[in-house]
């Protein structure tokens, strides 16, 4: 494992250079000649050298270590957490440490910019998703975690992979889990098949008057973030994967997972199962929230909001189908390093030996309570919620980070969409959607 000194022996070297430039070379002074007369035995030489004879060399002054300064930018989520590095990483590693707080909306943009024009920073803090354009502008360069690797989770690390190599360091996981209300659902289902059956047995008495009917799981009908999960269960998938990451040739939208999900959905909405206009987080929320309904998929930025609206929960794994579990996407943040950086080595030195330690990932994570992709610090946390969050994003699929993703988003909602609002057949939705997905990636080649 590399130590603190690799960053010191740097510095070593740039000192010692200097010093070497800089250091004039020792005057050498004759001695006076001493004149013997021709009758006499030469006089005994000097045991000394006489006052006058003595040129002492200039005074140098020693040369000052040389500073180097790393710079990371971050938003407000992690200012307080990094700003309490700057004094450790400085005394121990002999090193300038500067943090920058940059608005979160203005972050990735701002670095687009700077970054090549010699003003962005050294390290940053990103959204894994990021990381298809980021690598594909030239803007980051990879890391090499091997030495640390077993203290992350293989989950975390793969999605900071791409076309095989390292780029990030993750500081945490982010994943939907499946809420329950337990006064309605006191276990967690096992599979869709037992969640259907859940719903129709909640929903047996309802009427035309939505307001006061009751329903088993509601889905934001329009959501494919939310909805892959159950995609999943059934063996679907957006891009195949292989060894080096998500294969772009390999569209899953009409796949027979795909398919077989989307034609429970459609079944699912005949039933009457799901209500109309479910197209939005917010409404979704406060069904549950409300006790109109009794299951959904969310993640963590709507837990404070069940635990206000006093609603009695659980947080499940995504119920499985032909999978025991389904797999929802996962997000990571994580540090990388810019290739523009003036000091790219001790930069990524530096993620890799002082910023990946347990206790700086404690920090973040007592800051900004996200799942902690640092096991140990994992390990340690008493967050019922965050745990479960953890549980369900076990198998979790990172959220595919290629360019290509881009071209898929409108298109799958598209065709989640049309057969939620019975406007299309499943396989014709579907098969529609993964043919213009296909279409818009061979253009953009």
């Amino acid at each position: 494992m590399k130590t603190k000194s690799s960053i010191l022996s740097i510095i070593l070297i740039v000192v010692v250079l200097i010093s070497a430039c800089s250091t004039p070379a020792a005057t050498t002074v004759a001695p006076v000649a001493t004149e013997v007369p021709a009758t006499e035995a030469p006089a005994a030489a000097p045991t000394s050298v006489p006052a006058t004879a003595t040129e002492v060399p200039p005074t140098v002054e020693p040369t000052s270590e040389p500073e180097i300064t790393l710079t990371v930018w971050t938003d407000e989520s992690e200012i307080k957490s990094l700003t309490a590095m700057i004094e450790p990483a400085e005394k121990e590693y002999g090193i300038k440490l500067v943090v920058q707080e940059i608005k979160f909306d203005d972050l990735w943009k701002q670095f687009q910019t700077a970054a090549p024009a010699g003003s962005g920073p050294d390290i940053l803090i990103q959204p894994h998703n990021l990381l298809g354009e980021l690598v594909k502008n030239g803007l980051i360069v990879p890391l090499d975690l091997k030495d640390i690797s077993d203290q992350y989770a293989p989950a975390a690390l793969n999605a900071w992979q791409y076309n095989g190599e390292q780029y990030g360091l993750p500081i945490n996981t982010e994943n939907v889990g499946f809420f329950i209300n337990t006064e309605i659902v006191p276990d967690c289902p096992a599979t869709w098949t037992e969640v259907m059956d859940i719903s129709k047995e909640i929903s047996a008495n309802n009427t035309d008057k939505i307001e006061t009917n009751k329903y088993g799981f509601v889905e934001n009908a329009t959501d494919v973030y939310h909805w892959y999960g159950l995609m999943t269960a059934f063996g679907g998938y957006v891009f195949g994967m292989t060894d080096t990451g998500y294969n772009p040739q390999d569209v899953g939208l009409d796949s027979e997972g795909t398919i077989a999900a989307a034609k429970f959905w459609d079944s699912y909405i005949k039933a009457g199962l799901q209500p109309a206009g479910v197209s939005d987080d917010d409404t979704m929320t406060k069904l549950f929230n409300t006790g109109q309904s009794a299951m959904m998929i969310t993640g963590p930025w709507n837990t404070n909001k069940v635990i206000q609206a006093g609603i009695k929960y659980k947080i499940c794994p995504i119920p499985g189908e032909v999978k025991k579990n389904g797999e929802p996407f996962m997000g990571s943040y994580g540090y990388i390093v810019s290739a523009f950086s003036k000091n790219v080595e001790t930069a990524k030195i530096f993620v890799n030996d002082f910023l990946s330690s347990e206790e700086n990932m404690r920090l973040l994570y007592e800051e900004k309570p996200n799942v902690p992709a640092n096991l140990a610090v994992l390990a340690s946390i008493n967050d019922p919620n965050l745990a479960a969050y953890g549980v369900a994003g076990k198998d979790a699929q990172p959220m595919p980070a290629i360019p290509e993703m881009n071209s898929v988003w409108a298109a799958w909602a598209n065709a989640l969409t049309l057969v939620s609002n019975q406007g299309d057949t499943p396989e014709n939705a579907f098969k529609t959607a993964a043919d213009q997905v296909r279409k818009a990636i061979s253009v953009s080649k």
